[in-house]
């Protein structure tokens, strides 16, 4: 579901940016480079687009941006992209019997636009009833850092922080609100600094009416989903 800033329902379909997979497209051959090799590619393209844009790559301030560039790209921003940084995310047995819901709320969200490669800034709210185990309170924001860090769009992201969760604690009782600012709306085409987008999932216990509700007075979000 995605929502406008008045909460009304807006279309998810257009400009052929649809994807039906939640799941990050990637090529199968994603993997038979190296980070070092990939930071040494993309530096050329960068340096190539600069040059295209009749930028002076001689010039003190910007001779190393193609490189600074390259490196951010691989080891920061979509550093979300590498399985090997996925973090590991110890359960332990639900010992003190707690049978509420967990709510893990204003989790910073820093993503970039897949369709525009300019950054997505917001918070995501993440809750969980357990059904035996626990998971430590930073891996639920390393979950959702991990998978912010690649292209994304946000309905996808939203997907994917709940599935991640799902697998870890073996149920269902997982739910995410993520509220953000995408800069692809804010800084170019329409320019409008104001809106954000909101985007849910609900799995289990949270497709129950008075449990969502429940988890939305949490995040004080007073809308209808």
């Amino acid at each position: 579901m995605k929502l406008d800033n008045n909460f009304n329902v807006i279309d998810t379909i257009g400009d052929d940016h649809v994807s039906s997979a939640s799941e990050t497209p990637m090529r199968d051959d994603a993997f038979e480079l190296s980070n070092s090799e990939k930071i040494e590619s993309i530096k050329e393209d960068v340096k190539h687009i600069m040059e295209t844009l009749g930028l002076d790559l001689t010039d003190d301030s910007l001779k190393g941006t193609p490189n600074r560039v390259a490196k951010m790209f691989v080891n920061e921003i979509f550093g979300g992209l590498d399985p090997d940084k996925k973090p590991k995310a110890s359960t332990f047995d639900n010992k003190y019997k707690y049978g509420e819901m967990l709510v893990e709320k204003n989790i910073t969200v820093y993503s970039t636009c897949e369709h525009h490669l300019l950054p997505i800034v917001g918070k995501a709210h993440v809750a969980y009833i357990s059904n035996g185990t626990v998971v430590g309170l930073s891996k639920m924001n390393r979950i959702v850092d991990y998978y912010a860090k690649r292209p994304q769009v946000q309905e996808r992201l939203t997907i994917q922080v709940v599935k991640a969760l799902q697998e870890v604690l073996g149920t269902e009782d997982v739910a995410c609100v993520i509220d953000a600012k995408h800069l692809c709306v804010n800084s170019r085409g329409i320019r409008d600094i104001e809106s954000s987008t909101i985007t849910s999932e609900f799995g289990g216990q949270f497709k129950n009416k008075d449990t969502r509700r429940e988890f939305l007075d949490y995040i004080k979000l007073n809308t209808q989903f």
